[in-house]
């Protein structure tokens, strides 16, 4: 089909060009005939005035008659352009039609929804792993400091009570130097039993 529309578009460019040769040689015999009339009239010769003038107006209509055909094979041609890009959008779109067709039938529906419900079930998935992994290692890492941070706590409180008893310990002697020879034994358990009440209190074991 295509190949009928370039020979018909051929050919009408071909009439239009022929077209346009006969009115430029219609033309030239017009003014020739006007010359011929001019001279006959000169010459007082009415007869063949009338005659070559009865002749000068066909002339001029079948002139006006090459306008009107011109203006035919030139709509023709555009009707002709015009189909043939009709033509290409249809062979074009019928090539789309058959592409998606092949899609179509190689694409399973149910399949793919299928597959897009396992991917968002492993996506879930993966995400509360991830969740209860990062829940762990913050747990692990948080007992870890919160250990850390006992202990600091026990090693303050005990400094803390090492002072208080270097404190008493260094008054003692001052308080007690007329007492018995056992009172450093006495002093002794009174530092213990001390480190063990503020121990209690503190609530370490």
């Amino acid at each position: 089909m295509s190949n009928i529309i370039k020979e018909q578009t051929k050919e009408l460019r071909g009439t239009q060009r022929q077209i346009t040769r006969d009115r430029a040689a219609l033309e030239k015999q017009e003014k020739q005939m006007e010359m011929e009339i001019k001279k006959m009239a000169k010459s007082g010769n009415r007869e063949a005035c009338k005659i070559l003038a009865k002749q000068l107006v066909q002339l001029r209509k079948q002139k006006n008659r090459t306008y009107a055909v011109s203006s035919k094979v030139t709509s023709m041609s555009t009707q002709t352009k015009v189909m043939n890009s009709q033509m290409k959008m249809a062979g074009a779109m019928s090539a789309t039609a058959k592409t998606m067709q092949a899609v179509n039938k190689k694409m399973d529906p149910q399949k793919t929804l299928q597959t897009m419900q396992d991917f968002q079930k492993e996506n879930m998935k993966m995400g509360m792993t991830e969740d209860m992994i990062n829940d762990t290692l913050d747990e692990i890492f948080d007992e870890s400091g919160d250990e850390e941070e006992s202990q600091d706590i026990v090693n303050q409180v005990l400094d803390e009570i090492g002072i208080e008893i270097s404190g008493k310990m260094v008054r003692a002697p001052a308080a007690g130097n007329n007492l018995p020879s056992a009172s450093p034994k006495r002093k002794t358990q009174i530092s213990d039993d001390e480190i063990e009440r503020q121990l209690r209190a503190l609530g370490v074991d």
